[in-house]
């Protein structure tokens, strides 16, 4: 028979390890505008090299973008990424949005708002990038996607247009048309609802 420390301990720490989520959860929801809707796009600022590589770049504000679905309470973050988990694949997965702030891979974040769309577009648009996780990510769109072409495709597949221009960049690793996050981020079809610095008391 089990003994009954065991017991009581391995009961012990799964509410304590639901605890720990669930104030995790709540934590990265007063992240966000009570008013955030499915669909709405979240940036970032990373942590990473590769973020500071993108920033420079770029000369923009945030390195990397995903987008919201779910509900109050209930957020995750749909992105194009390299591998955050260790065995996970480079692709378009589905994050928790408290993973998706940490501070280990966020130091500051904004919210934007598609402008002129219908409900019905915004369900499509979330619909669409649903579709695509697992699709690698690749920084030759015609082997997978990355972040910024992740979700404008999203919101075409919904018709949407967001109006952006590609730039065209020689440097090492990337060599092409590229969609920057900062020109995302100025789309006339965009308008910041939210914006907030990672900080947490200690």
């Amino acid at each position: 028979m089990e003994d009954h420390t065991e017991v009581i301990s391995r009961v012990a720490g799964s509410a304590v390890l639901a605890t720990l989520v669930f104030a995790a959860s709540a934590w990265a929801d007063e992240l966000v505008p009570s008013g955030a809707k499915a669909g709405d796009l979240i940036f970032r600022e990373g942590t990473e090299l590769v973020s500071a590589a993108v920033l420079a770049v770029d000369r923009g504000t945030f390195s990397h973008v995903g987008m919201l679905v779910g509900r109050p309470g209930q957020w995750k973050v749909a992105h194009a990424t390299p591998s955050e988990v260790p065995g996970r694949p480079d692709s378009v997965v589905l994050d928790d949005l408290a993973f998706f702030l940490d501070p280990k891979r966020s130091r500051r974040h904004a919210v934007f708002r598609v402008l002129q769309v219908t409900n019905h577009q915004r369900d499509e648009a979330v619909r669409a990038a649903l579709k695509q996780i697992g699709r690698p990510f690749s920084m030759d769109t015609s082997e997978g996607t990355y972040c910024t072409t992740y979700v404008w495709q999203s919101w075409m597949d919904a018709g949407k247009s967001l109006e952006v221009s590609f730039a065209r960049l020689n440097i090492p690793l990337m060599q092409g048309e590229y969609l920057m996050p900062g020109v995302l981020a100025k789309s006339i079809h965009l308008s910041q609802i939210q914006a907030g610095s990672i900080l947490r008391a200690q």
